[in-house]
């Protein structure tokens, strides 16, 4: 919002200016003692320097304002591209991580199982023993996986 309040501001001045000019040279003119032909003249002159001089105002404006439109242009495509890019390293990183996570977690998942089929084959005495520390063992890998 101050920029706009700053282009405001520019563009009262010069309107201000303008109407300064207009008036500062018709007082002038006016209270300068010549002739009707002469103040005539002067007074065409004047308003033809006024006119001119507007005239290069409204080129000079029109010029500064194609290089901030050029340059808003500029830097907006650049941030764009750094935000696409941003955005697709993320992605592919959260990807990653999550096709990791997903391998880890099938891998603790055979060997839980192998484990449990070991333990209850090699012991059929004790099967609720080696079920109960099948078990336990799952659960201390999980918190293991959940706490990396």
């Amino acid at each position: 919002m101050g920029n706009s309040d700053s282009n405001m501001n520019s563009k009262d001045f010069m309107i201000g200016s303008l109407i300064g000019a207009m008036t500062g040279a018709a007082i002038a003119l006016l209270w300068a003692p010549k002739s009707g032909r002469e103040l005539r003249e002067d007074l065409n002159d004047g308003a033809s320097q006024l006119k001119d001089r507007a005239s290069e105002w409204k080129d000079t404006a029109y010029e500064k304002g194609s290089e901030w439109k050029n340059t808003a242009y500029g830097k907006g495509s650049e941030l764009k591209e750094k935000a696409y890019l941003k955005g697709s390293d993320l992605r592919t990183k959260a990807v990653d991580t999550t096709s990791k996570l997903s391998q880890k977690t099938q891998e603790k998942t055979q060997e839980l199982s192998e484990s449990l089929q070991e333990k209850m084959n090699g012991n059929n005495s004790s099967e609720r023993e080696a079920a109960e520390e099948a078990i336990d063992e799952a659960a201390a890998d999980a918190e293991k996986s959940e706490t990396k």
